[in-house]
């Protein structure tokens, strides 16, 4: 299946919090969207694996994503290595995205600036034909998406463009709330911990609004780019 959008997120939540608007604006559009986690979120303080497996499936649901896929790396000490990229190609290949979002270039969390460059340089090593992959005994062509984009995360970092995501915002709040065990819940008893309270669920849709009002929209999402921008002309910037 080849996908036009492929998200690459460390942990199942952070595409949902990161473009969960753009991806569910994309697929109302018609094109194709796949997430894949690089991890299953196990070092976390709330919650199991199992019930994150569960909850990215609901998410994918709710999103209408063609595919969701966990590679299964180690919470908190995946590396970027070779073996770690050839993962990534693998998947790249798999799917020959044209577009590719990662996490946030640097962040609170450091699985996110690190599985963010491990999928950027994935992405280059992708289009290498020197690099042998494999798929059901069959070598993989190779592929490299046109264009790699990151999203925000915890830190306000500033981004280079903005999408407008209005009419899509309760649809992205819907994909976080799919993680019960990780956001607010007033009747739960499990650890507070930094993206757990009311605060923190409220600040998703706020930043949404701060990012739209700049631009003039309701609400958008704010991305950061490896090369300039292209457009054909000065009308096609809004």
């Amino acid at each position: 299946m080849k996908l036009d959008i492929l998200a690459f997120g460390a942990h199942p939540d952070d595409v949902e919090l990161g473009c969960g608007g753009t991806l569910a604006k994309e697929i109302a559009a018609g094109k194709k969207v796949g997430v894949v986690d690089l991890t299953r979120g196990e070092l976390g303080t709330r919650g199991t694996a199992d019930i994150r497996d569960q909850e990215a499936a609901k998410a994918a649901e709710v999103l209408g994503l063609a595919v969701r896929e966990n590679l299964g790396m180690r919470d908190g000490f995946f590396v970027n290595d070779e073996a770690h990229q050839r993962k990534i190609i693998e998947v790249l290949r798999k799917y020959r995205p044209d577009i590719v979002i990662c996490n946030a270039i640097d962040d609170r969390h450091i699985d996110h600036g690190k599985g963010s460059k491990l999928a950027s340089d994935a992405c280059f090593l992708s289009g290498l034909r020197r690099i042998e992959t494999m798929q059901d005994g069959q070598p993989q062509e190779a592929w490299r998406p046109k264009v790699v984009y990151h999203y925000m995360q915890w830190k306000n970092i500033e981004p280079d463009v903005a999408v407008d995501i209005s009419g899509f915002i309760d649809k992205k709040i819907e994909s976080v709330l799919a993680y019960g065990s990780q956001f607010y819940d007033p009747n739960s008893d499990e650890p507070e911990t930094a993206i757990s309270s009311k605060a923190f669920l409220d600040g998703v849709r706020f930043r949404a609004q701060d990012l739209g009002r700049l631009i003039g929209t309701d609400y958008a999402e704010g991305f950061t780019v490896e090369r300039y921008v292209a457009v054909e002309r000065l009308s096609d910037l809004k």
